[in-house]
């Protein structure tokens, strides 16, 4: 019979950390039936008949997030032979709360204290004897990171299923909730499993609704815990009873088994904290290190590697060159030839040369991560956001945006408050995902060559995002459906520590994997597609001039609706609408129609032509729009899933795409005035402006009692 094992714990206590040091390779990950949360499922090393589950981080099984009610089914109906609850040493009174819900379970539970090597470097000290005896089960110290204690964990694991023993409950409530408790575990006897009699009765005690549904209980028996409970405790709060019992429990217990060395120096994580924390500092540190990362990534180190890339692998006597030779000398027509160097190496090809500005991104970025700084920054930015109407637990999801928005996106239903998280949702897409870095990178470096300011078009872009979250948080709260105050906002900032290279690449290649896999897919298809309706016309003949082209007829017909934004010419137009599918495609539009391999081929400056149809004005007007309009098919699909509601994501999509057009047009109109032009555009730009400013400070928040 194969063993089941489940892993269970706080986010960041190293849980994941220990998954794979206890399954190595032998894992795979899905996800969980019917939701889009990340299921990992794994052998046991040299143990093929033990499965390893990696459980959602969580805080509790009270059935608040969609992570705790995952964990909480999956430990209550599923078959189970023990649970291993990862405990961070170095945070072990907030921890402890989850262990004694798991071990009211009936469930064996081993307590795995991870970071114990933190512990003993600050010089404190845990009596995992003491623990083991006021929690009655195995306890063992473990440092996941360095792979201590692994074998003692595995160890006492086996050793307490093959004991197969009932659990025998702990009583760390005052003894008048005892007593309620064991009255209501008399009508449950017969209902339910032996073990699990004092979960079902605690939770009956918190009139948790979730088991009080359950059909195992009549109404009768309902009806006698209401009465049993109301003759003890009328009017009070049963739930917030049994949480400050479980504190209760905890601090003596704390108190008993952690010692903290008193006279020890301030840790470097806090001295570091009362700089990158400090009220006035953490902001303009902030901006400082992001706009280092985005110069870095799109005008320094990644532009030289991505010109390398542009000028030796598909410039001139790179892959362009070499592909036309072999096509001559095998007398190919010039549809395949067109197709294959026109239709495929100029849109795939333009997408890839950014490649490495993307991985000098994702290299920063990850860094920043695995030190602990983004956590921080979580932490300061909600003190901002709540003012905005939004709360620091979004900061989460755009953090997550900047590689993809889909995660990002899935990353919001951790936000409780429901108008919250739907305001997340619609705008965490905001932010500048990898598929939009190819486009930034584009007008940057094309577009503002020659610019004194164009190494402040990639940070822009990066705070652009931010801001255009911030005005619709204001905005949005000023209607009913957004109306209330934001979720409090409460996470475990880690300790400051080197970031692991091992960690950095997996990060980076997950990262980056999607953005390969579409350039393989999504835009090798929509490049030929591209190519095709550009290199015919009409009547399916082959054209010269690609204004003559079906692609070109389309196109004008629709540019006339980003006219006024500055960039009303079709190619533009049909870039844009490419991007729905996958934001790559604008750059792999661009590469076909602006002829990206024959730029190459003949030396010139990779997309020197674009300056043909933008000015430096109309070309970020049109980063602007592509930045903030509607993401990909792709993670408008994830806006539904999570959004759950048609209507709403179609709320979302017209809301983006609204605000987006508004931004461009607000920024292209008015910019022209410092241009000394005047157009009916630029009232209407006045006007969007004046509406914008309506809805931002004047416009009142409806009160509570009109929502």
């Amino acid at each position: 019979m194969s063993i089941k094992i489940v892993l269970a714990g706080n986010p960041n206590s190293g849980k994941t950390t220990l998954f794979n040091k206890l399954t190595g390779t032998n894992q795979h990950v899905g996800n969980w039936p019917g939701v889009t949360v990340e299921k990992k499922v794994g052998q046991l090393k040299l143990h093929k008949d033990v499965e390893i589950i990696d459980l959602p981080g969580i805080y509790s099984l009270s059935p608040y997030s969609l992570e705790e009610v995952i964990s909480r089914n999956f430990i209550l109906y599923e078959k189970i032979d023990l649970i291993i609850n990862i405990v961070d040493g170095t945070n072990l009174e907030r921890n402890l709360y989850l262990s004694t819900q798991l071990i009211e379970t009936g469930i064996p539970v081993v307590l795995a204290i991870n970071m114990i090597d933190k512990v003993t470097k600050n010089e404190d000290l845990i009596n995992l004897q003491s623990l083991e005896k006021y929690f009655n089960v195995p306890v063992v110290g473990i440092s996941a990171l360095k792979a201590e204690g692994i074998d003692e964990l595995i160890d006492a694991s086996m050793k307490l299923i093959m004991k197969k023993t009932n659990i025998k409950p702990i009583l760390w409530f005052s003894e008048d909730v005892e007593k309620v408790i064991t009255q209501i575990s008399g009508l449950l006897v017969h209902l339910v499993d032996e073990n699990k009699v004092r979960w079902y009765s605690i939770k009956l005690f918190e009139q948790d609704q979730v088991i009080l549904n359950e059909s195992i209980f009549a109404k009768d028996v309902s009806r006698e815990v209401t009465k049993i409970i109301n003759d003890s405790y009328p009017g009070v709060d049963t739930e917030s009873l049994i949480a400050q019992g479980r504190y209760h429990f905890i601090e003596k217990v704390n108190e008993k088994v952690f010692q903290e060395n008193k006279l020890k120096k301030q840790k470097t994580s806090y001295k570091i904290d009362k700089i990158l924390t400090n009220k006035w500092l953490a902001l303009p540190i902030f901006g400082v290190l992001m706009f280092l990362i985005y110069y870095l990534s799109i005008s320094s180190i990644g532009g030289l590697l991505t010109d390398y890339v542009n000028d030796v692998i598909f410039g001139k006597g790179g892959i362009p060159d070499i592909l036309r030779g072999a096509l001559d000398s095998l007398n190919a027509s010039p549809f395949l030839e067109g197709l294959l160097i026109d239709g495929i190496v100029g849109g795939v090809g333009a997408v890839l040369g950014f490649l490495p500005q993307m991985i000098v991104l994702f290299i920063l970025l990850a860094i920043l991560e695995e030190s602990g700084y983004m956590a921080r920054i979580a932490f300061i930015l909600d003190r901002i956001f709540r003012r905005f109407g939004l709360s620091g637990q979004s900061f989460i999801p755009m953090l997550i945006s900047t590689g993809c928005a889909i995660p990002g996106i899935m990353a919001s239903r951790t936000i409780k408050d429901e108008q919250s998280r739907k305001m997340t949702i619609m705008t965490t897409s905001f932010m500048p995902c990898g598929a939009k870095l190819p486009i930034i990178a584009l007008i940057a470096g094309a577009l503002f060559s020659n610019s004194p300011i164009q190494w402040l078009i990639a940070p822009s872009a990066y705070f652009f995002g931010i801001l255009a979250i911030l005005i619709s948080g204001i905005a949005l709260r000023k209607f009913k459906a957004f109306a209330g105050d934001p979720a409090p906002f409460i996470m475990e900032l880690p300790d400051y520590s080197f970031p692991r290279l091992k960690s950095i690449c997996f990060q980076v290649w997950n990262k980056l994997k999607s953005f390969i896999i579409k350039a393989g897919t999504v835009v090798l298809a929509a490049s030929i597609g591209i190519w095709f309706l550009s290199a015919f016309d009409l009547s399916l003949r082959m054209v010269e001039d690609v204004d003559s082209s079906i692609l070109a007829s389309v196109g004008k017909f629709i540019q006339i609706i980003f006219a006024p934004l500055g960039w009303g010419n079709w190619k533009a137009a049909v870039a844009t609408f490419m991007g729905l599918v996958a934001k790559e495609n604008v750059v792999g539009t661009f590469g076909v129609l602006y002829g990206f391999a024959e730029v190459g081929e003949n030396g010139a400056e990779i997309w020197s032509f674009l300056t043909n149809d933008f000015t430096s004005l109309s070309a970020y007007s049109f980063l602007l729009f592509n930045l903030i309009c509607a993401p990909c098919f792709a993670a408008i699909g994830a806006i539904r899933r999570e959004i759950g509601s048609a209507k709403w994501t179609w709320i979302a999509v017209l809301y983006q795409t609204l605000l987006a057009y508004t931004l461009s047009l607000i920024f292209y109109q008015i910019g022209l005035l410092f241009t000394g032009a005047f157009t009916a555009g630029t009232i209407v730009g006045i006007i969007a402006l004046g509406i914008l400013v309506y809805l931002i400070f004047i416009k009142k928040r409806p009160k509570h009692n009109e929502i």
